[in-house]
C-alpha cells in the first residue's frame, strides 16, 4: 500500500469542517476505545484537522503536519505505526514467526502458516475485515498494520493463503514521511 509512497502522491489537502471532524473523531473513538483518554491530545478540537487525499482512494488524517490515521475508501481508520508505537495497546494483535519477518518488512501480505506456526500467535477474538497490529516473534514493537481477510478461527482452520493484508509496515513510504508539508 505505502511501498513507494511520497508526499507527491498526495493529490489534495483539505481542512475539514467541524461536523466532519466530529464524525472522524467519533469513528476513531468507536474503533479504538483504548485511545479515548488521549484522543483530545491527538486530535485537539481547536487545531485544524486536515484530510489529505492520495492515490488509490487513500485518505490520511493529518494534525499539525503529522499523519496519524489513514483509511481506504470508507473503511475503518487505522493508526500509523508511529502512533501505534506510542500507544501499543490500542489494536488487537497477531504475531508472526521469525521466518515471516523479512517478508513482512518487504511489504508482503501475511500468510496463514506464518501466524499458525509455533512462533505465531493468534487472538481468537479477531474477526474478518478487522484492522490488526502485526507483531514479530521476539520483538517488542509492531512491524506492520494489517487488515484481516478472514477471522482468526478461519486462519487456524484453513491455514492456507493470505490471512492478513499488509497495509503499512516499518520503513515504507508512510513511515519515512514523518511530516507532511
Amino acid at each position: 500500500m505505502f511501498k513507494k509512497f511520497t508526499s507527491e502522491d498526495v493529490s489534495g489537502q483539505n481542512q475539514v469542517k467541524a461536523s466532519v471532524q466530529r464524525k472522524i473523531r467519533q469513528s476513531i473513538a468507536d474503533e479504538y476505545p483504548g485511545l479515548e483518554l488521549v484522543l483530545d491530545d491527538l486530535l485537539p478540537k481547536k487545531s485544524p484537522l486536515i484530510v489529505a487525499k492520495c492515490q488509490n482512494h487513500l485518505n490520511l488524517v493529518v494534525v499539525n503536519n503529522v499523519p496519524l490515521f489513514f483509511n481506504i475508501r470508507d473503511g475503518p481508520y487505522m493508526p500509523t505505526l508511529r502512533l501505534l508505537h506510542q500507544y501499543p495497546t490500542i489494536m488487537k494483535k497477531l504475531q508472526v514467526d521469525r521466518g515471516a519477518i523479512k517478508f513482512v518488512l518487504a511489504g508482503a501480505n501475511i500468510m496463514c502458516p506464518g501466524l499458525t506456526s509455533p512462533g505465531g500467535v493468534l487472538d481468537e477474538e479477531v474477526g474478518a475485515e478487522t484492522p490488526v497490529a502485526i507483531m514479530a516473534e521476539g520483538k517488542q514493537h509492531a512491524l506492520a498494520i494489517g487488515f484481516t481477510k478472514m477471522s482468526a478461527k478461519d486462519i487456524k482452520a484453513i491455514n492456507k493463503g493470505i490471512g492478513v493484508d499488509n497495509m503499512h509496515y516499518l520503513n515504507d513510504g508512510l513511515w519515512k514521511m514523518e511530516r507532511l508539508d
